[in-house]
């Protein structure tokens, strides 16, 4: 489960930064940074006709059983669902962050970030679609490795640098960044 992140735009970390840069001038204006809730729009990285390019693009795919949105697709079921199996085939994403929001479920309610070692960013798997003429999309969770299984069973599909070009370019490839273990995160009280 990721319910939400974070994302500043730190001059330390300047692909997050160009990032947010560039979704700015797209919108015409400030691009929300901080902590990132379902339904805001924030930058995300997609790719259409070849070229990966970032969008200002809002949370949650609209929920038609019910009211609110959908915010995380399982990637072991995502190839079969009817709501996400179209976009894991040819609309997949890429979500930059600074960490993600986790809370204990034991004891005392925790708050956690959680990030990748020695590094500031880090990159979600996600899907995208439009849903009347509104671009939004979804963050792929997976099973918690022993670095987040402690606080909660599922865990955002991190990307290593290596895995974004695979994850972005080929279907097959996808499938298989799905199947492989997750890096090893480390937490914070936040």
């Amino acid at each position: 489960m990721c319910g939400r992140y974070v994302l500043f735009s730190d001059t330390e970390m300047q692909d997050i930064r160009d990032i947010i840069d560039e979704v700015q001038r797209k919108v015409n204006g400030e691009m929300k940074t901080g902590e990132i809730f379902p339904t805001d729009k924030a930058p995300v990285l997609i790719q259409e006709q070849g070229i990966i390019t970032p969008d200002a693009v809002k949370w949650g795919f609209p929920n038609f059983r019910n009211k609110g949105v959908v915010i995380n697709a399982r990637a072991e079921t995502a190839p079969e669902k009817p709501m996400f199996r179209r976009s894991l085939e040819t609309k997949r994403c890429i979500i930059p962050c600074t960490g993600f929001y986790e809370w204990s479920h034991n004891g005392p309610k925790t708050k956690y970030q959680f990030n990748l070692p020695e590094s500031g960013a880090l990159y979600m798997a996600g899907l995208w679609n439009d849903f009347d003429g509104e671009r939004r999309f979804a963050i792929l969770t997976t099973e918690a490795n022993v670095s987040m299984s402690e606080i909660h069973n599922r865990m955002p599909v991190v990307l290593t640098r290596p895995e974004m070009q695979l994850w972005m370019n080929n279907y097959q490839d996808a499938l298989d960044v799905l199947q492989t273990a997750r890096p090893e995160l480390i937490k914070t009280p936040a």
